[in-house]
């Protein structure tokens, strides 16, 4: 009877998510190298190519001259500027307006000018996070529906998985009967990858629907690390312009001390790497630099500057806390095969086909229930 009501709701789970599953198996084996496909279809839009001079021969213009070349020429103040990973990557500057460009550091160029969403990573990352959707508020409704969705393909492997342990001759099972025909072969390596790959499907599943669900999947891994997510406290000040400027310091220009304070972020976080620099929207706001540590898998260290003078006024380093914000702070890498080395990103597309997988032959066993799935030579291997 038990496994009847695991079938049933093996099935069940399946049929209400199945689309939204190969939706976001398909988007996120894509999404997985769209970043690849988008600069080797247009190179001369995400690489700097100073043709035969290497860049590291050449020097990046200074912080300040940077920032008055690109408001002068866009006619936008700027929100904040991404530095890329490599040295041969654009800088990618936000505008107030929303808009993004592409920029040549060494030289102030603009390379290109877009919205985010309008790139075929922006549009790959939409489909696998909200299926493509807005509604006219702007709100993107599907988000909770890909996140059920996840939720439900976590539920199929855990019963998945209660299914395969409940006949005798488990391991038996594993086995592939090549002379069998195509349905036997399917429901085969269906039982079969699925109880291999369920560990890292439901890790990934898990970590993704991290990003819709917050608060409840931080308890969870509070609660199996037994420690805290720990974040920065530090609220910045609002700076005082009226005793800068009896200093002979112009308010007017908030970004006076940002060469000094870009240098100094190396020294604040040892081995720091800067990702982002927000600038100050007002005269008396901070500089804040988001900033990736050598032992981080990506950037959620912090440090603040006062951006008249270049002085650091406070740090946050993610490296150095507890177990719950490690496991925490590590959950984008891990979901997008970004870690160790490229061999896991291959590992990672296979494993964001299997949900397609799964759920494809999944539906035509069903279509197909009321014939035998297995004959008197295949029972031994199947059972």
């Amino acid at each position: 009877m038990l496994k009847f009501w695991l079938k049933r709701c093996h099935l069940i789970l399946a049929l209400i998510s199945g689309i939204f599953l190969i939706n976001i198996s398909l988007s996120g084996a894509l999404l997985l190298f769209a970043k690849d496909i988008q600069t080797m279809i247009n190179p001369q839009y995400w690489l700097i190519n100073h043709g035969s001079e290497s860049t590291a021969t050449v020097e990046v213009l200074p912080l300040s001259a940077l920032i008055t070349e690109i408001e002068n020429k866009t006619g936008e103040k700027i929100n904040f500027i991404e530095l890329p990973e490599h040295s041969s990557g654009v800088w990618q500057v936000k505008l107030m307006n929303e808009k993004i460009v592409n920029i040549d550091p060494y030289t102030a160029e603009i390379l290109l000018t877009h919205r985010f969403y309008d790139t075929f990573y922006g549009f790959v990352m939409a489909w696998h996070r909200w299926l493509l959707y807005r509604n006219s508020q702007g709100e993107m409704p599907m988000q909770q529906v890909i996140a059920t969705s996840s939720l439900f393909f976590m539920l199929q492997l855990i019963i998945g998985f209660l299914l395969w342990m409940k006949p005798k001759h488990r391991l038996k099972r594993f086995k592939i009967n090549h002379r069998a025909n195509i349905k036997i072969k399917l429901y085969q390596l269906h039982g079969s990858i699925g109880i291999i790959c369920a560990v890292p499907l439901l890790l990934i599943a898990f970590s993704g629907i991290t990003f819709y669900w917050s608060e409840q999947t931080k308890n969870i891994v509070q609660w199996l690390t037994g420690s805290k997510v720990q974040q920065h406290n530090f609220q910045p000040p609002q700076l005082d312009i009226q005793k800068k400027s009896k200093n002979n310091f112009d308010p007017s220009v908030n970004v006076k001390g940002i060469d000094k304070a870009y240098s100094t972020v190396p020294l604040s976080l040892p081995n720091g790497k800067v990702f982002r620099i927000y600038l100050p929207k007002k005269s008396n706001d901070v500089l804040v630099f988001r900033v990736k540590t050598l032992s981080e898998s990506h950037a959620y260290s912090w440090v603040w500057a006062d951006p008249h003078t270049g002085e650091v006024l406070d740090s946050f380093n993610a490296s150095n806390q507890s177990l719950a914000t490690q496991v925490w702070n590590f959950r984008y890498k891990f979901h997008i095969g970004e870690f160790v080395a490229l061999p896991i990103k291959f590992i990672w597309l296979f494993l964001s086909i299997l949900p397609a997988f799964f759920v494809s032959s999944g539906i035509y066993f069903w279509l197909k229930r009321k014939k035998p799935l297995i004959n008197d030579k295949n029972i031994n291997i199947v059972n």
